[in-house]
């Protein structure tokens, strides 16, 4: 009872210092969370949804967190199953796999973290979306997370495209979001 008692006191004293909004810690936890979906894939969804809980466990007000982070994640699980429908992706017997949807809701956290930097920058944001993205598919294919069947030019085009304006349209979804706009 003593540990569970202390694990509530750290929880809390990390919550009240707001850890998940440093930056660095963002960071930190979304490559952690990025190598469990995408090397781990469904066999360790059970570390990627831990790492996910983590995450609301240390949220202020993890109802706000997840009102402001919906529209983030609804956007981008569109997209990507838009893309596997059109055959840029191939997931195999899915459109879309569990361990990307839960990679989604740890990407929208970085939006207003570890990438917050962007949102006064859109032209950068959308240089970063279109050449840093299409990057990460590049490594999930190679990691054999996502089959990209598509001549790799065409696919790298499309890729660049698409994130060339989700990325910075990503940062207006979260302001407007937070502001109470939308």
């Amino acid at each position: 009872m003593y540990a569970v008692a202390q694990l509530i006191q750290q929880i809390n004293k990390l919550r009240a210092y707001g850890i998940i909004d440093k930056p660095w810690f963002n960071a930190l936890w979304f490559q952690l969370t990025w190598f469990s979906c995408v090397i781990g894939r469904e066999s360790w969804l059970g570390a990627s949804f831990a790492l996910i809980g983590l995450h609301f466990l240390l949220a202020s007000a993890p109802r706000k967190e997840l009102y402001n982070l919906t529209p983030i994640i609804a956007v981008g699980v569109a997209v990507d199953a838009l893309l596997s429908a059109v055959g840029v992706f191939d997931f195999g017997s899915t459109l879309i796999p569990m361990w990307l949807i839960v990679l989604w809701i740890a990407f929208a956290t970085t939006i207003t973290r570890a990438f917050a930097f962007f949102e006064q920058r859109p032209l950068m944001a959308a240089g970063v979306g279109a050449l840093g993205v299409p990057f990460n598919y590049a490594i999930g294919a190679k990691l054999g997370a996502v089959n990209l069947p598509l001549e790799p030019m065409f696919t790298a085009g499309v890729l660049i495209c698409v994130w060339g304006l989700l990325f910075p349209s990503l940062f207006r979804i979260a302001a407007h979001r937070k502001s109470g706009a939308c």
